[in-house]
């Protein structure tokens, strides 16, 4: 495809003003943010600019219940075939949640890539991702629910101040085959699906935790345990949600639902067990988190979470009138150690570093949801059970 002339200009545009990137509003020049300078270039791409993921399995019914939900972060498309993509496309479940890092498309290599305008980088990684064959198999078998997180947003860590997060949307709901639902229809990359008959209905919520972030305060003390990369900040004007996902999650929380599943890319339950990225590095966005499902009265809810390289259960017993459970798995080929000394107030029992996926599996007769982490064979390493009714 042809760029357009001015593409490289329009990179640098993407972090400083410029005369070319200000319309004349009588003797004035108003600023454009680079977001707004790059949206008229970037509706006019060709369709064959984006990726597309093979064509997938529709969603159950929604008056179908479901009783096994599989759950997998953190795949690096660069690597080899994957044993746990392997292990994933032989289980039996009736959903298969990527809950982010499904790429990682900011790297090439040990190199990062990740100011282009264009999002090179990121469209080549969907590309290499949609010709695994280890993925091929994986989406053949099981309906699939998308999130994303910084890798497969454009951006290490990023948040709303990332210059290209509009297209890298486009990018994400055209490879995923979203973009002409309803999650197509507003910013962000937050939906909802719900499956089952009343008394068996569960609610998947799957949140964005990238496109309206606020960026997050930056260690004191970098690599220190417990303040490895961020520090908690109170300040009232950072935000994680934005106001209309906020709202969304407000009405969808007072939807009829005996399973709530919340997705999460970043955890959400843990307090004081590390610095990396996580809703406790916004700690009255956590609250707020909590209190909105307080409020709404909304049961059953059970979090899901990726994005840290180890595998993690978790428990909080005191911040709703029921105990809330999350279960994080990560990652599917990315594992950096084979043990794990990290400790959490709200944890249950040893990180799993190695490769893992995760399994949720639903006992609609006793009102009770497992949560397991499964090793590259699918053996269950770790497990914790929690009522919802």
């Amino acid at each position: 495809m042809k760029k357009l002339a001015s593409l490289a200009v329009l990179s640098v545009l993407a972090g400083c003003q410029s005369a070319g990137n200000l319309p004349l509003i009588g003797d004035v020049f108003a600023p454009k943010s680079a977001e707004e300078a790059l949206e008229p270039y970037y509706r006019a791409l060709p369709d064959d600019f984006y990726p597309r993921a093979p064509k997938g399995l529709a969603l159950p019914a929604s008056g179908t219940a479901i009783s096994r939900i599989l759950v997998a972060s953190c795949l690096d498309e660069e690597l080899g075939d994957s044993p746990v993509m392997r292990t994933i496309a032989r289980e039996d479940a009736d959903l298969f949640l990527m809950i982010g890092d499904n790429v990682y498309g900011d790297k090439d290599g040990p190199a990062y890539r990740n100011n282009e305008a264009d999002l090179d980088e990121l469209r080549a990684s969907f590309r290499d991702l949609a010709a695994r064959e280890d993925f091929k198999a994986v989406r053949a078998k099981f309906p699939m629910m998308v999130a994303w997180d910084d890798h497969d947003y454009g951006a290490n860590d990023a948040g709303k101040e990332f210059p290209f997060k509009r297209l890298s949307e486009r990018i994400h709901e055209r490879f995923w085959g979203i973009d002409d639902q309803d999650v197509g229809a507003y910013p962000g990359t937050y939906y909802v699906r719900t499956f089952g008959p009343e008394g068996q209905r569960t609610q998947v919520i799957m949140l964005d935790t990238r496109f309206f972030r606020s960026a997050l305060t930056p260690t004191d003390e970098w690599g220190k345990k417990g303040k490895e990369r961020y520090i908690p900040s109170t300040d009232p004007a950072q935000d994680m949600l934005g106001n209309d996902q906020w709202t969304w999650l407000e009405n969808r929380l007072q939807d009829p639902a005996d399973l709530r599943v919340i997705v999460s890319s970043i955890q959400v339950l843990p307090t004081d067990g590390h610095g990396f990225e996580a809703w406790h590095t916004l700690p009255l966005e956590q609250q707020r988190l909590l209190r909105l499902i307080g409020e709404t009265e909304a049961k059953g809810v059970v979090f899901v979470s990726g994005d840290r390289h180890t595998a993690f259960l978790y428990e909080n017993k005191t911040a709703l009138t029921y105990p809330v459970s999350e279960i994080t798995a990560s990652s599917v080929n990315v594992s950096f150690a084979t043990t794990s000394t990290e400790s959490d107030s709200a944890q249950i029992g040893e990180g799993y570093p190695p490769a893992n996926f995760g399994a949720l599996a639903i006992d609609w007769a006793a009102g009770t949801v497992s949560l397991e982490v499964k090793s590259e064979t699918g053996e269950t390493v770790r497990q914790a059970t929690t009522r919802f009714r």
